[in-house]
């Protein structure tokens, strides 16, 4: 009696844990897609890649007709629209786009979209160039994960495919279908024959070229520059001549890092309004920092004194909001955690430097 009590107690246990790893099963490339509720056609021998590692998007695509290509988009069920651009040139805007999502009633909605623009409002529900088989069209849930199943009537669909993720419980109302704006994108590159897909960072050289210049100019030459006229005035006019040849080479680096942003978004669908607005700013008091600098009146003028603070009150100012606005930018560039760090460490080291020396000014005036 024991041991047939063990044995099903055993089996009873093994069932459970069974069903909670049933439950917990995250979908892979290296099984076939099993769903209850099948997709309207035939799976089995699709191709099957991890477009977007960091959000656990997987794509399995075939063509299964003339002018068909079939599609199953799945992604971690996380109350948010999921969406998969086709883009012309890689970008966003200009693209056509499915996008699906399940709504907290259970309902599920497949709907392609035209990206006219950056902003809600132009990104116009049933307009775009994909010619969409609503019959085939669903959106499975199963297993904390959705699955967006479409096919498209075309010959050969564009391997500039961008995807993207909604905001947490933002859905489309159907009142008119209306985009929230996503809180995380990517684009990538597909070869639809040997089924590679390559995440592209957009203009990824532009994007290191502003963050770079911008930097090291308004965060770190600016920076030196103001402590050589503060600490080294014992050696004039060295500290003069080395305070403008820095500051000009700080300005002028500055001002194309500025100008590498401009036509960065221009090219990105991304809004950058804080970051961009800030950068102007900045630019503004650099510009005024140069105007000053040719209006200085001579040292024994009554007005020297207002115009030194001035300038110092405008150096700091823009020294500061340049350290705001370059940990702002690395943040808005998801560029990870070594470039924070190391911008982090180099302002300790020149913070510390600034500390040391203004402690040995102090201590040398008493």
């Amino acid at each position: 009696m024991k041991t047939c009590f063990s044995i099903f107690a055993l089996f009873f246990f093994v069932q459970i844990l069974s069903s909670k790893v049933d439950c917990q099963v995250t979908d892979s490339c290296n099984s076939n897609l099993n769903l209850k509720n099948k997709p309207l056609f035939d799976t089995s021998s699709f191709h099957c890649v991890s477009v977007w590692a960091a959000q656990n998007y997987i794509l399995r695509y075939m063509q299964t007709d003339t002018k068909v290509w079939s599609f199953v988009l799945s992604a971690p069920n996380s109350n948010s629209f999921i969406g998969m651009g086709f883009s012309p040139d890689g970008k966003m805007v200009g693209s056509s786009a499915i996008v699906g999502w399940v709504s907290t009633d259970g309902s599920s909605t497949v709907k392609r979209y035209f990206l006219g623009g950056q902003s809600p409002e132009q990104v116009v529900p049933d307009q775009g160039n994909l010619q969409l088989m609503n019959v085939t069209s669903s959106i499975i849930a199963e297993n904390s994960r959705i699955y967006m199943v479409f096919q498209l009537n075309t010959e050969m669909p564009s391997n500039r495919l961008i995807y993207s993720l909604g905001p947490n419980g933002r859905l489309p109302s159907p009142v008119n279908y209306q985009l929230s704006q996503h809180r995380e994108h990517t684009s990538t590159f597909l070869d639809y024959t040997s089924g590679k897909s390559e995440s592209k960072t957009p203009y990824a050289n532009l994007r290191r070229s502003h963050g770079l210049l911008n930097m090291f100019s308004w965060g770190i030459v600016i920076p030196i520059g103001a402590m050589v006229a503060r600490y080294l005035r014992q050696y004039d006019p060295i500290w003069f001549y080395s305070h403008i040849t820095i500051q000009s080479l700080g300005f002028l680096l500055g001002f194309a890092g500025i100008i590498c942003g401009f036509v960065l978004e221009d090219r990105l669908s991304v809004n950058v309004d804080r970051h961009k607005a800030l950068g102007i700013f900045i630019l503004v008091l650099g510009c005024l920092q140069v105007i000053a600098f040719l209006a200085r009146p001579g040292k024994e003028s009554k007005v020297r004194k207002y115009w030194n603070w001035y300038h110092y009150t405008l150096g700091r100012v823009l020294i500061i909001l340049a350290a705001v606005n370059i940990f702002y930018g690395i943040h808005l560039g998801d560029a990870g955690t070594a470039w924070n760090v190391g911008f982090a460490v180099t302002l300790f080291v020149l913070f510390t430097s600034a500390a040391i020396l203004e402690i040995r000014m102090w201590m040398t005036t008493k």
